[in-house]
């Protein structure tokens, strides 16, 4: 896994840079809530809970792992509902995939196979896939044949649509731009 800098929080990429598993809880957060908060939160869910594995947070006490997404600080805007997500989420990894989250991509011969492997997860639709194909494709290196196609209008290369394309400050900056543009013309097209 390269240096990722999507937290923007050196020890919480260091977190998502190291473990897939944290990596993917960080996109499963990404939603109504701060990018960067919800890819710095696995690892404050690890200072929480220990080590993040898969086979532990689907063992793990739903109620005790509510409190640790509840906080102080609130892991989500949604703890219990985040909380659930991705114990859901990691017994399915545990049932399907051996509990390695990287076995979504590893094992994967296509883009299109990554992107249906994605989309198998609790909470992952078609869009939160796309931008984790595009994120493993530019940052992770992880680029089966198709890839691009697959992740769709986020695997462009240059783009700043989600958080596959986020860097350092400056490309967050633009991501949160463009995503605060495309929310005013869906307004403006829903208001005329």
């Amino acid at each position: 896994m390269p240096d990722l800098t999507l937290a923007q929080d050196a020890d919480a990429d260091a977190v998502l840079s190291a473990n897939p598993l944290a990596l993917l809880i960080g996109m499963l957060l990404d939603q109504q809530f701060p990018m960067e908060r919800a890819f710095a939160s696995p690892a404050l869910l690890a200072e929480r809970v220990g080590p993040l594995t898969a086979s532990k947070l689907a063992e793990y006490d739903t109620e005790a792992l509510v409190a640790a997404f509840t906080g102080p600080p609130a892991l989500h805007r949604y703890p219990r509902s985040m909380a659930e997500r991705v114990q859901a989420m990691c017994r399915l990894l545990v049932a399907e995939w051996g509990g390695e989250a990287e076995r979504l991509w590893v094992d994967a011969a296509s883009g299109r196979e990554v992107l249906a492997n994605l989309q198998s997860l609790p909470g992952f639709g078609k869009q939160k896939a796309q931008i984790f194909t595009a994120l493993l494709g530019k940052q992770c290196g992880v680029r089966p044949e198709g890839w691009r196609e697959a992740a769709g209008a986020y695997g462009d290369d240059g783009s700043r649509r989600s958080i596959a394309d986020v860097v350092d400050p400056v490309t967050l900056g633009e991501v949160r731009e463009f995503k605060q543009a495309q929310k005013k013309a869906a307004k403006q097209a829903a208001s005329s």
